[in-house]
């Protein structure tokens, strides 16, 4: 007993029991809901508490809450930078309005709160990013005030925050008197009408035109923007076209576009046949992993697939998400790249681009050193404004030099994308050493705070949790005119809420909610981390 009474005495020893203990609850799932990393908030701040009860002076020194702070805030930035700037000029600006309006709804409905009922601000801007379920901007929070209350705040407001936009998720339909199934086909419909189907038709060359022209003299993709994917001459196997693949009247190919474009290549070359071109075995479709430093930055466009490897890429999947390959997209480390090519140039492609899990997996920390320094110094800039000097602080610095190198992604000669298991095992590495001394010194404030405050704080997290899910559905749905599915995406984008997103995947069929999480999450991410900067100020 007396070993026992010893050791949690040690800062150490805490440290990683309470991140145990805290994991091991966080992989409890009750109906498919767990809280995940962030119960090891629960469990630092019970043992905190218990500190503090029995009169026992503990610590964690204060240089691991920092490394903690940096590492999580970079990896965040690291995660949303591929895709911060792109979400603006592909989804315009309607889902980030919604998104916005659900981010500013609750630091509105915070600061209200904290000067009607005068409930300190720090408390306040905790229950914010509790009730939005944001864990980084609760560091933001931390980090700009130097005070445990935000922590408090976020600790009450959580459970709520996860729980309460899954059930306004599952509820809304019915609160709002919306038929899903209409949804569903109002979101297909204009989907086909903005994006049209891709399609294939085979055709036999008939036009003598084109008789023993090669298809870069035919330009073919500029004239039909089309494309041909396979050519079977007569008693010939099917072979992958190149640029200086000849066509020859009686010539079968298999051409895929849109209607229209198909349309167009039929009057180019000749009339659409029944025959079909048979799987000849010298093509091949494999995912590529982008591992080779010297393609990152490049875009398609440079790479010239087509010409240099009989190549074209199809998909592109980017930190989970998958991507329309546009000439103009450029290559990022740890892409995971879906290529049609001819057999033979399967190695050829396969060194181009690395395809090399090894290498992805091992994690270089000179960029992520440099970074963090970086990120440091940009925070520690101060910046004249009028009468008074703005520094973006530690976090701040940090979060926009990240997001700014790996939107780069190669800059000054270095890789500075991180792989996405790379990415992760930092992020989560980071947050731990984070929360576990930000839990154990709000346990010692947890019972003052709530005395003088009182219980009705867990009833200003849900209030601060509902609010901004009715606005946003009003905004979207009577101002914006946005589909309902779309909606619930943005919405829990808003609200940084995974949980969220999954009951409203259950819900439907289409894919609208997950493009509209996936357009706005980074966007509302970093606005969390503002306001709650500004709200740890006031």
């Amino acid at each position: 007993m007396e070993l026992i009474t010893e050791l949690l005495t040690k800062d150490y020893f805490v440290l990683f029991l309470v991140i145990g203990l805290g994991t091991a609850l966080g992989n409890v799932r009750v109906k498919g809901i767990s809280f995940d990393t962030s119960a090891v908030i629960f469990v630092a701040i019970f043992f905190g508490y218990l500190y503090n009860l029995y009169g026992v002076n503990f610590n964690i020194p204060p240089i691991i809450q920092s490394v903690g702070l940096v590492l999580f805030i970079y990896t965040i930035g690291m995660q949303a930078g591929p895709s911060f700037f792109s979400s603006f000029k592909e989804q315009g600006t309607t889902l980030l309005v919604l998104a916005g309006t659900t981010v500013l709804t609750g630091g509105i409905t915070a600061v209200a709160i904290a000067y009607i009922y005068d409930v300190d601000m720090n408390i306040m801007s905790g229950l914010l990013t509790g009730a939005l379920t944001s864990t980084p901007g609760l560091a933001a929070s931390i980090e700009a005030s130097n005070s445990p209350l935000a922590s408090i705040g976020y600790g009450i407001a959580y459970p709520f925050g996860v729980l309460g936009v899954i059930l306004f998720v599952k509820l809304g339909p019915a609160l709002f008197r919306v038929n899903m199934k209409n949804e569903e086909d109002k979101f297909a419909e204009i989907s086909r009408s903005s994006t049209p189907p891709v399609i294939n038709k085979n055709l036999i060359i008939s036009n003598e035109n084109v008789n023993g022209k090669t298809l870069e003299e035919l330009k073919i993709r500029f004239m039909t923007k089309a494309n041909i994917s396979r050519i079977m001459k007569p008693n010939q196997l099917p072979i992958s076209p190149t640029s200086s693949t000849v066509l020859e009247t009686g010539d079968i190919i298999k051409a895929v576009g849109t209607v229209n474009a198909l349309n167009r290549i039929e009057l180019l070359l000749g009339k659409v046949t029944d025959i079909e071109i048979p799987s000849s075995g010298l093509y091949d479709i494999k995912w590529y992993v982008v591992s080779n430093n010297t393609v990152v930055n490049k875009t398609i466009q440079e790479l010239n697939l087509l010409e240099n490897y009989s190549a074209t890429i199809t998909r592109i999947r980017r930190a989970s998400i998958d991507l329309a390959p546009h000439p103009t997209t450029r290559i990022k480390y740890g892409d995971k790249i879906l290529i049609s090519s001819s057999k033979g140039n399967v190695p050829a492609v396969t060194q181009l681009f690395g395809d090399s899990l090894k290498l992805i997996g091992q994690t270089s920390f000179l960029p992520v050193a440099f970074g963090i320094a970086i990120g440091v110094l940009v925070g520690a800039i101060a910046i004249p404004l009028g009468s008074i000097n703005l520094k973006l602080g530690l976090t701040g610095g940090v979060l926009l030099t990240s997001i700014f190198l790996s939107w780069k992604g190669k800059f000054a000669g270095v890789i500075w994308n991180l792989s996405s298991p790379a990415n992760k095992i930092l992020r989560q590495f980071g947050l731990l050493m984070f929360l576990t001394p930000v839990g154990l010194s709000a346990g010692e404030s947890l019972v003052p705070a709530i005395e003088e405050h009182g219980a009705v704080l867990f009833l200003y997290g849900a209030v601060i949790t509902l609010i901004p899910m009715i606005v946003t559905v009003l905004v979207g749905r009577f101002f914006l005119k946005i589909n309902f599915l779309s909606i619930l995406g943005a919405l829990t984008g808003g609200m940084t809420s995974t949980p969220g997103l999954s009951a409203a995947d259950s819900m439907t069929e289409s894919e609208a909610p997950q493009i509209a999480y996936a357009a706005v999450y980074p966007f509302s991410l970093v606005l969390i981390i503002v306001i709650a900067e500004i709200m740890a100020l006031l």
